[in-house]
């Protein structure tokens, strides 16, 4: 048995250290399984080499070295599974990413953290201007640098891009394998970057589309697992943003097709809409109410080109106007005017007005149909209602002209036919005789007839049905005019309508008609169902009435016989002197009778007297100014101008009636 003390060798030690190295070797040489069965037949005792004799390396030192080979073997694979972590984990996160801006500062923010750099930036490849350009960086500081463009080749970015090559150095500014430009160098100098590190960024293993970048403002080396660690992870951030572009598209793409979608549907809506409207004989109401829902505009319809602006800013408006609906009727579409579209509403040839739809400087294409179809639908709405409105009319003038001219007609057949046309003949009714006159007749030459042209004529006889229409009544044309039969409404029949009427007739008419209308209208008409022959009579009686206003200089006014004084009593078949009396004097004649004074007595002196106060007072045996006290009263009951001479001529003639009508009985 071997002793501790023994200096002789123990050939158990030995062998069991030879072992032990030999295991270790193995190790260090990634043998296979089977070679640890027999260690030293793999395996070779490494020895100190002089001149002489072979000294073998110590066993201690041979085990410290291959240990320390293993360590360095494990902390190698140790960090290399550490980046491999790191990578599928970033690559994960960047899958899960949808928006191109966060895939992009994804990406150099996991770069710059692999690598443990200070600054991580990418730059992209524009196809159009043949170059690259700095898209987005992390711990940069330098504006001057984050907007930096390289061209193909240029610095080790540009040479990256070109060659499809990764690229390192340690010492960029002193590299002289790159091609330096003022530019990059200044724009890398103002950064500080010394050590850089740039891979390219491949799709299909050609197409480069960036630049991916890791940097220190320090010298460094860049090992070749740190280069291939960044190309990998380049390689999986360039399928991310492909994928993340090819998302982007698609998503534009969706959101074009459902706005089309709608597009589509918001036209199939209003066609389907307007179609509706034409079958059920709808309104140019309906039309532009529904225009406003579906294009979301204010949408208005004009009859007429003109606005009618005053002054200068609305001459202005009215040509601008006038010449976007002259280039839509000319063009066949819509036309814009400021941030209004107009589209003209034309009916062979003929212009019937236009649409207006406010508040849009630009419409879509199919917008821009949808109005052009509305202005379309309008022109057929509006051609259907004028050959209804003809129609009617038609009936309407039928009706009017067998009430003037036979007086015998059946009333049931009458009120039949009224009722067509939604009138009603049992209630009071005047006849109005109208007529367009000159504007300015003094402009007139004395052997020049200043009558109005057609178009004139043509426009008074549209207000003219336009009016009996509206207010249920009857409209013809007599004697070169425009004859209406209108209801009326609110006073019983009474004289005080019939002026009213008049009025209301010639102010309405002379507005649509551009120039003044004189209306002439009869005494009240009961019941022209009952009495046919009522009308006729009073159809003379309204035409007297306009001669008369003519003569009187009242052009452009309405007015019945009532309002022409004692000249009124002269053009009435029925020579209502106690009516003409009650207008002139009435308020006189009922305040004698309610306090028993002697107002018209007084009146009647003054005026025989020579309108002399001194010398009525001696015919009325009273005080002058008694006398004075009367006349006062007088003027506040019939008013101030009591005394011009038109008004003394009616009183006059009134008294005087008023006394045959008293002595008569």
């Amino acid at each position: 048995m071997h002793s501790p003390t023994d200096n002789s060798p123990d050939p158990l030690g030995s062998d069991t250290e030879a072992a032990c190295l030999g295991y270790l070797e193995l190790l260090t040489r990634g043998a296979p399984a089977e070679a640890y069965d027999d260690p030293a037949a793999h395996t070779t005792t490494p020895h100190a080499q002089s001149d002489t004799v072979p000294d073998p390396v110590p066993a201690a030192e041979r085990g410290r070295q291959l240990a320390l080979r293993i360590r360095a073997e494990l902390e190698g694979r140790r960090r290399r599974e550490a980046e491999l972590t790191a990578l599928f984990e970033t690559v994960h996160d960047l899958a899960g990413l949808r928006d191109l801006d966060d895939v992009l500062q994804a990406i150099v923010q996991r770069a710059r953290r692999l690598l443990g750099t200070e600054v991580a930036y990418m730059t992209l490849t524009d196809p159009e201007r043949g170059d690259t350009y700095m898209r987005v960086t992390e711990g940069s500081v330098s504006a001057r640098f984050q907007q930096l463009r390289l061209g193909m080749g240029e610095g080790l970015g540009g040479l990256v891009a070109q060659t499809a090559r990764p690229y390192a150095t340690q010492d960029y500014p002193r590299d002289a394998r790159f091609q330096h430009t003022d530019s990059i160098d200044g724009a890398v100098g103002e950064e500080g970057l010394i050590a850089i590190l740039g891979v390219p960024l491949l799709l299909g293993g050609r197409e480069v589309i960036g630049v991916l970048y890791a940097a220190d403002r320090r010298e460094r080396v860049f090992e070749p697992e740190q280069i291939a660690l960044l190309r990998s992870f380049a390689a999986h951030a360039a399928v991310a943003l492909d994928n993340t572009r090819l998302l982007t598209e698609t998503t534009q793409a969706l959101a074009g097709l459902r706005a089309v979608n709608e597009t589509i549907r918001r036209a199939s809506d209003i066609h389907d809409r307007l179609t509706e409207l034409v079958l059920r004989g709808g309104g140019v109401d309906e039309v532009t109410r529904a225009l406003a829902e579906v294009l979301g505009g204010r949408v208005e319809f004009r009859e007429r080109v003109e606005l009618g602006g005053s002054g200068e800013h609305g001459r202005r408006a009215d040509a601008a106007w006038a010449s976007a609906v002259e280039r839509s009727r000319r063009d066949g579409h819509a036309v814009r005017e400021g941030d209004t579209w107009v589209a003209a509403v034309t009916a062979g040839g003929e212009l019937l007005g236009a649409l207006l739809l406010h508040g849009y400087a630009e419409l879509a294409p199919v917008d821009q149909r949808t109005l052009e179809r509305a202005a379309m639908v309008t022109s057929l709405l509006q051609l259907a209602r004028r050959s209804a409105g003809e129609a009617e009319q038609r009936v309407r003038g039928e009706l009017l002209d067998d009430l003037l001219d036979a007086a015998h007609r059946d009333p049931h057949l009458l009120r039949d036919r009224a009722a067509r046309v939604h009138a009603d003949l049992d209630v009071p009714h005047t006849v109005l005789a109208a007529r367009l006159d000159p504007a300015d007749e003094e402009a007139c030459a004395p052997d020049e007839a200043c009558a109005p042209d057609e178009a004139d004529r043509q426009r008074l006889w549209s207000a003219a049905t336009h009016l009996a229409a509206t207010r249920h009544g009857l409209a013809a044309t007599r004697d070169g005019g425009p004859v209406l039969l209108l209801p009326l409404t609110g006073t019983a029949g009474g004289d005080g309508g019939v002026s009213r009427t008049a009025r209301q007739v010639a102010a309405e008419l002379g507005r649509a008609a551009g120039g003044p209308v004189t209306v002439g209208a009869s005494p009240p008409v009961p019941s022209p169902a009952t009495r046919p022959g009522a009308v006729a009579a009073a159809y003379p009686e309204a035409r007297r009435c306009l001669e008369a206003l003519s003569l009187l200089g009242r052009r452009g006014e309405g007015a019945a016989a009532e309002d022409l004084g004692f000249l009124g009593l002269l053009l009435t078949d029925t020579r209502d002197v106690a009516g003409f009396v009650r207008r002139t004097l009435g308020p006189a004649l009922d305040y004698d009778e309610r306090r028993g004074t002697e107002l018209v007595a007084t009146l009647d002196a003054y005026f025989a007297s020579g309108m002399s106060p001194v010398r009525a007072k001696d015919v009325l045996h009273v005080h002058v100014n008694t006398v004075a006290q009367r006349l006062e009263r007088v003027g506040r009951l019939l008013g101030d101008d009591w005394q011009a001479p038109h008004r003394a001529l009616e009183i006059q003639l009134a008294l005087r009636l008023h006394r045959m009508t008293g002595a008569l009985g």
